[in-house]
């Protein structure tokens, strides 16, 4: 199978740098699971000012990852493809993997250093 063009992996490497933002990955959270969604809501939903929540959304539009419909004087956002929501829960799988391996070895350091002093104190 060949490799990607260069300007395919351009693309993609352009697609995640958009998402590499810990406000608009909690951004896109929120909008996968409520649908559509105004900047008030968007704002009360993550405790974050008014002209962040603009500031990110205006990035994600921009790069055509959301988009906005205005319905009188609030304009509503929405993920522009669906399978936004899965690649986020696999996100979170590969680090909830990730996560798991390294609470079983700091387990197994904290386990280790338990029997070190107890070998210790026994000396």
């Amino acid at each position: 199978m060949p490799l990607p063009s260069p300007q395919l992996q351009t693309l993609k490497a352009e697609f995640f740098r958009t998402l590499a933002h810990p406000i608009r990955i909690r951004l896109l959270e929120v909008l996968v699971e409520r649908g559509a969604t105004s900047v008030q809501e968007l704002q009360k939903a993550l405790k974050i000012d008014q002209p962040i929540v603009s500031q990110q959304l205006a990035r994600l539009r921009a790069h055509g990852v959301v988009a906005a419909t205005r319905q009188g004087a609030v304009i509503h956002y929405t993920v522009t493809d669906p399978l936004l929501r899965d690649l986020l829960s696999v996100a979170k799988q590969i680090l909830n993997r990730r996560l798991t391996g390294v609470q079983s070895l700091l387990r197994e350091l904290k386990d280790d250093r338990a029997t070190r002093r107890r070998s210790q104190a026994t000396l």
